[in-house]
């Protein structure tokens, strides 16, 4: 049955969106979903009336991980200059990075994605830690990884590429890809159908390419890597979302130089499943796999079927997550205790005259 928001299922509207709408409704506001977020505030966005253009409005204070950002549902009021985001509905999940090593800050790449496409190009040097990375973000963002393995036509034999990739992501599918030669893309996009997937990974890893063989026009610009060492430099300049041909949609982003981890300890436990396993195996529960008699982890580095790599990586993003989390709670108690002694100032200044208008 046709209702005033078919014409946002291109956009993915679900049954989801539908309930975050609902206490919307009455009040004449109107759902959208944010294409792209630009610089000053303004915003790119999908209606059952077509693409608007939209001020961000203050609809989220000072938490940057609750900023709008592309792949949110939100709801347009008309504002005094036009269309206005007044607030945003409940996100289904959200891939978030922090914004730098040295600060607990949390940023916003994607909202309301079913499919995480972690694209790695085959013709350039596998960097294993980086996409054991990349898992544990996907992880920890509620979607499913899908591990994409671009240009396999600059590669005569993937065989072995396929198998490392592989097994530096347990419990992710892996496509081989070449957008030139058109294999892979058809299996991708029935993977998509329905789902709003996000594109990620490096400059150079073929994403503008994907995402342009996906919708089968040019949409997205395309720059030739450099030959020395096989990186590109950024043709994507923000984050967009297009819907695809077959149904579903696609977020492009720009390729990520850093993705520091942001409240992923579970994105890094389900990243390191065989690791985890290992580990739950050990003699004494609380086992610091070090020099412990019985200790599984040690075993296995011993024998070689978990290979060091890997257990130092494991190792580094534990830190890393414990670090930021430390990081993030001493930032709130400041804030916290900034907050208390405002209040204490407040209090003293009104008892001040309050006692002077008792003289």
């Amino acid at each position: 049955m046709h209702t005033p928001h078919t014409p946002l299922l291109r956009y993915g509207w679900d049954e989801h969106a539908e309930r975050g709408y609902a206490p919307h409704a009455a009040a004449g506001f109107r759902p959208a979903r944010i294409l792209r977020v630009d610089r000053g505030g303004r915003c790119l966005a999908a209606t059952g009336d077509g693409t608007v253009r939209a001020d961000t409005g203050p609809v989220s204070g000072t938490d940057p991980t609750a900023q709008p950002c592309t792949g949110d549902w939100a709801v347009l009021a008309d504002g005094p200059t036009g269309p206005l985001v007044h607030a945003l509905l409940p996100r289904r999940t959200a891939f978030l990075r922090s914004t730098s090593s040295k600060r607990s800050d949390g940023q916003v790449l994607a909202a309301n994605v079913d499919v995480a496409i972690i694209a790695v190009s085959l013709a350039a040097e596998l960097d294993l830690g980086r996409l054991e990375r990349f898992a544990a973000l996907a992880w920890a963002s509620g979607a499913q990884p899908l591990l994409a393995l671009t240009k396999a036509d600059l590669v005569p034999d993937v065989t072995h590429l396929y198998a490392d990739a592989a097994a530096a992501v347990p419990g992710v599918d892996v496509l081989t890809l070449s957008a030139v030669a058109g294999t892979g893309t058809a299996e991708l996009a029935q993977r998509l159908r329905g789902r709003t997937g996000v594109l990620l990974g490096v400059s150079g890893a073929g994403k503008s390419t994907l995402v342009n063989a996906l919708l089968g026009e040019e949409a997205s610009a395309v720059r030739a890597t450099r030959d020395r060492d096989g990186k590109g430099r950024h043709t994507t300049t923000h984050r967009e979302l297009f819907p695809l041909p077959g149904g579903g949609v696609l977020i492009d982003t720009p390729g990520l130089r850093g993705v520091g981890l942001w409240d992923a300890d579970a994105g890094v436990e389900q990243a390191f499943t065989d690791v985890e396993a290992l580990a739950a195996r050990c003699r004494f529960p609380d086992c610091g796999h070090r020099s412990e008699p019985g200790c599984a982890v040690l075993a296995a580095l011993a024998d070689g079927s978990l290979p060091h790599r890997r257990w130092e990586s494991y190792g580094k993003l534990q830190r890393e997550s414990a670090r930021l989390a430390a990081r993030t709670d001493a930032r709130l108690r400041a804030e916290h205790r900034k907050e208390f002694k405002r209040r204490q100032q407040e209090g003293r200044h009104a008892m001040e005259r309050k006692r002077g208008r008792l003289r």
